[in-house]
């Protein structure tokens, strides 16, 4: 169900996909290519902003044309930066048709070596990390290439001055899996914001069959303005998290006990084009080490490792009233949720597709809803009460 490449290329693995992450386009420059700007700068703030690229970059969004807009899908969708640039903004489908072409160079670049070495166990994990890269750089430039052109219909959105510092959450979680017998899940959770530092927790328990998911962890923001603190921000973070997992399987007599390490990146892509004010594109990389219980003997194949890689691309749902939340279409590598994976053509096993949304309707009350296909379909809806909400 996971991979059980060696650690040493395991992490080696991680840290290129870092490099590779921390390298995209518009994440260490700002939207315009100027010089380096601080993560939790503003975009009007742009210190590296010269008198000659104001001039040269579009800092009002486009008019809506809705041309554009078909374009974009057909074919914008395989030639990404179609869309924008027959809305007229030249700038943001230049950058579009670069970012496209980078992801397919990293595709290139680490599936053809994975191809011709047979997906040799000695260099899949660089590669594999390569080639996942490639395809997350890919899929955000697609979605960003729709965004662009149908964001100018509607006012952008903010990211939020300030969250809560507690959140409580309670729910309902359908789970749809052909190889399991369990189905309905009552969850709880709560998340604590401090300073730079952000504590996570959420059960989900069959009550029926007794299935039980414990989650525990937490995030230590190493760039950008905390969550309590991001009025005048524009939301871009880089954030280091750890969690551990226990999974107990009563009916099938199993357990599954886990921990992971991962590096979680948000940029706010006003800083890539001024057209995709208010969206963000998220990237997370990481490593799982993880242990399987059930009767008998321990031995090595009860010990998994597991490459943790996500990508998503989202919109703030706020406009700095007490409306406030975010909503994100993702990609999410892991294999031991309960969506899993999907078997492909050829023989691999690809991730889940998901789409979440989380947002606080008043000071005090919010909601949370997340679906996600993949070798099982999965359904969450939640209600959350925060504590000390107020803006």
């Amino acid at each position: 169900m996971v991979s059980e490449l060696p650690l040493r290329s395991r992490w080696g693995a991680v840290c290129l996909s870092g490099v590779l992450l921390f390298s995209t386009p518009g994440l260490a420059r700002g939207g315009d290519g100027s010089p380096e700007v601080p993560v939790d700068a503003p975009l009007q703030a742009h210190v590296g902003l010269s008198q000659q690229s104001l001039a040269q970059v579009p800092l009002e969004r486009p008019d809506f044309k809705p041309l554009a807009v078909v374009v974009a899908v057909v074919p914008g969708l395989l030639f990404h930066g179609l869309g924008p640039l027959v809305a007229g903004d030249s700038h943001t489908a230049k950058r579009l048709f670069a970012l496209e072409g980078a992801g397919l160079g990293l595709i290139a670049l680490g599936g053809v070596p994975i191809a011709l070495t047979g997906a040799s166990r000695r260099t899949i994990a660089p590669l594999y990390a390569v080639t996942l890269a490639g395809f997350s750089v890919l899929g955000i430039s697609a979605l960003a290439n729709l965004y662009a052109v149908t964001a100018p219909a509607f006012d952008a959105g903010v990211a939020p001055p300030l969250l809560p510092p507690l959140e409580l959450e309670v729910g309902y979680q359908y789970v749809n899996d052909a190889a399991f017998d369990y189905r309905h899940f009552l969850t709880v959770g709560a998340q604590a914001r401090f300073d730079s530092l952000r504590l996570l927790g959420a059960v989900r328990v069959d009550p029926s069959e007794g299935n039980t998911q414990v989650r525990l962890g937490g995030a230590w923001r190493l760039l950008g303005a905390p969550e309590r603190a991001l009025s005048g921000t524009d939301g871009s973070a880089l954030d280091v998290e750890a969690f551990g997992q226990f999974h107990r399987y009563p009916t099938e007599g199993f357990a599954l006990i886990s921990g992971e390490v991962a590096l979680r990146g948000r940029l706010a892509m006003s800083r890539f084009s001024p057209a995709m004010a208010g969206s963000f594109a998220e990237v997370s990389v990481g490593t799982s080490a993880e242990a399987y219980t059930y009767p008998g003997a321990v031995s090595d194949g009860n010990l998994h490792e597991q490459l943790l890689f996500t990508f998503g691309y989202g919109v703030w749902l706020g406009r700095g009233g007490p409306f406030r939340g975010e909503a994100m279409l993702y990609y999410d590598h892991r294999k031991d949720s309960f969506a899993g994976g999907i078997r492909s053509r050829g023989g691999g096993i690809v991730g889940a597709f998901g789409l979440k949304g989380r947002a606080l309707l008043t000071d005090d009350w919010g909601v949370a809803a997340e679906v996600q296909g993949g070798g099982a379909l999965v359904g969450r809806l939640s209600l959350i009460r925060a504590l000390g909400g107020e803006r």
